[in-house]
């Protein structure tokens, strides 16, 4: 059996013992995962305990809005194996509450915190979902796809007429902002862009 194999057919052993679990090989060293919310945990304890993946790199989040889901991933290192596998789990978005996997993997306290502030995840059992990078914010959680942060900047700052003298004599030199902001392209959704006649 070459080393190549070895995290595939060790994996396959132990995802045995789990109903409806979807596996695919990204690569030599990259396995995909998908399983059911209500599994997820039972699985990282697998992973962990008899596969040897004892490093969580990072647990990110994905939103879809069109599904009424968000998809949590679980990124597993193995030093023995040098291999990673990333599980998949959703779960759904109304009222976006899931289980915290710190008790498994004590670094899943630092990204559960994180989902919480940039996506409303609330993760039941985790140490701290208090904000720690938005300690100021009163918006919604910025990363959800609904969020136009264009629309939020509009609605919560006045814009200023910047023109100090300085940028005026760059003007005059032929430099500084050709563009003012309210026709550049992020504020004109539903202008089409000019084609290019070379």
């Amino acid at each position: 059996m070459s080393d190549t194999h070895l995290p595939v057919e060790r994996l396959s052993i132990i995802l045995g013992e789990f109903k409806e679990v979807r596996v695919k090989q990204r690569g030599p060293r990259r396995t995909r995962i998908d399983v059911a919310a209500d599994a997820l945990p039972a699985l990282l304890e697998l992973l962990k305990g008899r596969a040897g993946f004892v490093h969580l790199s990072s647990i990110s989040c994905v939103d879809w809005p069109g599904e009424q889901q968000f998809e949590l991933v679980y990124h597993l290192w193995s030093y023995e194996l040098q291999s990673l596998v990333s599980a998949h789990t959703r779960i759904a978005r109304e009222p976006g509450v899931y289980v915290s996997v710190y008790d498994i993997y004590h670094p899943a306290g630092f990204f559960e915190r994180d989902i919480h502030e940039m996506y409303g995840v609330y993760f039941e059992g985790a140490p701290d979902m208090e904000k720690f990078i938005l300690t100021e914010w009163d918006g919604p959680p910025p990363m959800r796809k609904e969020f136009d942060s264009e629309r939020w900047v509009n609605d919560h700052f006045d814009w200023q007429d910047y023109r100090p003298d300085w940028l005026v004599e760059l003007e005059q030199q032929g430099g500084g902002v050709v563009t003012p902001p309210d026709e550049q392209r992020f504020s004109r959704r539903d202008v089409k862009e000019p084609q290019d006649e070379s």
